[in-house]
């Protein structure tokens, strides 16, 4: 049974609990340990930019952006906020009932622009469900992230249209697809490499165990991505793993490294920094973004009633957007009429996915009978023909629909 299990919903950690301590450093929660368990001090972040804006120097990652101009600062801030923008769009159309369900990433949009950005164009991406700011780097249409969660489509792009795979649902699984491309990367002898998204939650799961050896044994060309959010639904980072979760990357003898996920530089950096590690034949990487989910799992999803509203608040003070707003700010490297340019463009941005998800037109009622089988099959045919007289006892005395 996976970790992400909803049958446990009630609140895990105290109001003391200090998750996500600023600095370069984070200090574990003095909650009760395993048995046996030695109390420890969480490992260093990768920061590059503090909570506040402010730079700071790392002589392993600083090479990766110390290039970075004022412009490409601009569009990273710009990506961070249209991302949002676009996700509180669909939040708010679930709850009018125009989706079924939606997955935000409100909070992680620095994990997902930074290393999105870090991508070429022909590396290939394998994301989960909720990776709509990656989708945004690979040019993939917000409103074509809709339709499936609408109900109208299975996916809405073209995968090899963008190297962007088709959202996963099934957790973890996405890591064994990333393995076994990244293979066959490596024996087409391309210079590319791929990179799979996944939860703290879906790091406990055996197709990420699997796709770890793999990917170690055959020198795979992979970078697993893996966004800690802290929260697998109602279960905590804590109660998955006994030691950070990007030591497990120790046992399967590639390197891991934690960074700080609400820093889009520094997501930036390490992400080159492991891409091009794939590329030069050093096999694969994880990444652990350390970040925070500020909303729900998903739409049907109540975080009240496992955990406490002083979390949410300690991590919002270290928000991703704010941070590299004030960084732009202090650096001069933006005016309030950029901002305010940007606004409007966030706005227009809502109001056109908003109407182009309405405009979705509904799939046509026998197409789930198509494809099943090659040569068709006398039992689909059999349903089929019930469907249909189920569907034309709607039909009014007049003939009508």
């Amino acid at each position: 049974m996976t970790v992400e299990s909803t049958a446990a919903r009630t609140p895990r950690r105290s109001a003391g609990t200090k998750a996500g301590t600023t600095g370069t450093k984070r200090t574990t929660s003095t909650t009760k340990k395993a048995a046996g368990a030695k109390k420890s001090t969480e490992p260093a972040l990768v920061q590059l930019l503090t909570p506040e804006g402010k730079r700071v120097k790392n002589a392993q990652f600083d090479g990766y952006v110390d290039g970075i101009t004022a412009e490409e600062l601009r569009g990273l801030y710009r990506d961070m906020v249209l991302t949002r923008r676009f996700d509180a769009e669909a939040t708010s159309l679930q709850r009018q009932g125009e989706l079924g369900l939606w997955a935000s990433l409100l909070g992680q949009e620095a994990a997902q622009i930074g290393s999105g950005r870090a991508l070429r164009d022909d590396d290939y991406v394998f994301p989960t469900y909720r990776e709509h700011g990656v989708a945004w780097c690979r040019g993939v249409d917000p409103a074509n992230l809709l339709g499936m969660f609408r109900g109208v489509n299975n996916g809405g792009w073209d995968p090899n249209g963008n190297n962007f795979h088709l959202y996963t649902i099934v957790i973890g699984s996405q890591t064994l697809h990333a393995t076994g491309y990244a293979m066959g990367v490596a024996k087409d002898g391309a210079d590319s490499a791929v990179i799979a998204y996944f939860g703290d939650g879906a790091s406990s799961q055996g197709d990420v165990a699997e796709a770890f050896t793999f990917s170690a044994v055959y020198n795979a060309p992979v970078v697993f991505f893996c966004q800690n959010n802290q929260w697998a639904i109602s279960e905590p980072t804590e109660k998955q793993s006994r030691v950070p979760l990007y030591q497990r990357a120790q046992g399967y003898g590639f390197p891991g490294v934690r960074v700080d996920g609400n820093d889009v530089l520094a997501n930036l950096a390490v992400t080159k920094w492991a891409l091009e590690r794939a590329r030069a034949g050093e096999g694969p990487t994880l990444v652990e973004a350390f970040t925070y989910r500020m909303g729900a799992h998903t739409t049907s999803d109540d975080p009240t009633r496992y955990r406490h509203d002083d979390e949410r608040a300690a991590w919002e003070a270290k928000d991703p957007i704010l941070r590299l707003r004030r960084h732009l700010e202090s650096a001069h490297h933006a005016d309030e009429g950029f901002f305010a340019e940007l606004e409007a463009e966030s706005e227009a941005l809502g109001k056109r996915v908003r109407e182009a998800v309405r405009a979705m037109p509904d799939p046509d009622h026998f197409a789930i009978f198509e494809n099943v089988y090659a040569d068709g099959h006398a039992l689909v045919d059999e349903e089929r023909a019930q469907f249909a007289a189920y569907q034309a006892s709607f039909a009014d005395e007049d003939g009508g629909k």
